[in-house]
C-alpha cells in the first residue's frame, strides 16, 4: 500500500511538470539512478532546508568523493595527516562554486583575485546519531557556515542539523554551535593539508577562514552557487533532451532505409 502511494505520488508529480525536457530528465531519474550532482535536486525548501549529497562521514581515514563523469563515489585519497573530519560530509546538488560565490567572498574579505573552486558547494552536517557510510542523501537544515579560502579559490563550508535530530532541533543559527565544536570543525579544515614541515616554518598558510557566518550568509551562499549552477550547467537538460531526439532521428532513418 505505501509503495503504490509512493508511485501515485511520483506520477502526480510528473504531471505537473509542463516543459517536456525536465520531464524526460525526471523520468531518466526515475528508470535509473541519477548523477549525484546534476540528477538529485536541493529540495523545493531551500535554502531553509536542503538536501544534502553525503561523501564522507566522521572518522573515516580514506577521503571519498563524486566522480564527475560517472557520478560513483570513488576514493580520492587517503588521508595524508592524522585530522579526520569530524562531521557529516558532502554537497549540495545543482549548485557551483563560480563567479557569484567568488564575488561574495571578495566583498566581505576584502581580499582579491579569488575564483570559484569549480565544485558543488560543499555542506557539514551535525548529528547526534551516527551515520555510517556515504553515497546517501539526507535533508537538513542550513544554520551557518565557514567563509573558506583554498589556495585562493572560495571554497564555503555551509553548516547544518540534520533534519529531526532530538538534541539540536533548537539550533537556529552558527550562534548555537558551542565554541569546542566549531573550533574542531575549523581546526580540521585548516590543517587537513597541512604538511608538518610548514608548522615551524614562516610559509603562508594553504587554507584560510577568514569568516564564520551565520544562517542569512548561509542561505545567501546557497543561492549564489544555484546562481552560479543554472549559469554554468542552464543547458544541460536541453542538450540531454537534443542528443535523445537526434538519436531516436537516426534510428528511425536507419529503419527506414533498411526497409
Amino acid at each position: 500500500m505505501q509503495s503504490m502511494k509512493k508511485n501515485k505520488s511520483m506520477v502526480e508529480g510528473l504531471s505537473k511538470l509542463t516543459d517536456p525536457n525536465e520531464r524526460m530528465f525526471k523520468l531518466m531519474g526515475l528508470l535509473y539512478k541519477p548523477h549525484p550532482w546534476h540528477g538529485l535536486t536541493i529540495g523545493q525548501k531551500a535554502p531553509e532546508v536542503v538536501t544534502a549529497y553525503v561523501e564522507c562521514v566522521p572518522g573515516e581515514g580514506i577521503k571519498y568523493e563524486v566522480d564527475k563523469d560517472t557520478g560513483y563515489l570513488k576514493v580520492d585519497r587517503p588521508h595524508k595527516y592524522s585530522s579526520l573530519c569530524p562531521t557529516i560530509y558532502g554537497f549540495l546538488p545543482q549548485t557551483y562554486c563560480g563567479a557569484q560565490v567568488a564575488e561574495r567572498c571578495m566583498e566581505k574579505t576584502g581580499k582579491t583575485g579569488i575564483v570559484g573552486d569549480h565544485d558543488p558547494i560543499d555542506i557539514c552536517v551535525l548529528s547526534t546519531r551516527e551515520i555510517t557510510h556515504g553515497d546517501l542523501i539526507l535533508d537538513c537544515r542550513p544554520i551557518g557556515g565557514l567563509r573558506m579560502v583554498d589556495g585562493g579559490e572560495a571554497d564555503d563550508k555551509i553548516i547544518a542539523v540534520i533534519n529531526g535530530d532530538p538534541v539540536m532541533s533548537e539550533w537556529k543559527d552558527i550562534t548555537d554551535v558551542s565554541k569546542p565544536l566549531l573550533d574542531l570543525i575549523r581546526h580540521y579544515f585548516l590543517t587537513y593539508k597541512q604538511n608538518p614541515d610548514m608548522v615551524s616554518s614562516e610559509k603562508k598558510q594553504i587554507v584560510e577562514i577568514p569568516e564564520i557566518y551565520g544562517c542569512q550568509e548561509a542561505y545567501e551562499m546557497i543561492r549564489r552557487s544555484e546562481a552560479d549552477y543554472q549559469t554554468k550547467y542552464s543547458t544541460l537538460k536541453n542538450e540531454f533532451a537534443n542528443s535523445i531526439m537526434t538519436n531516436l532521428k537516426v534510428g528511425l532513418a536507419n529503419a527506414l532505409i533498411g526497409m
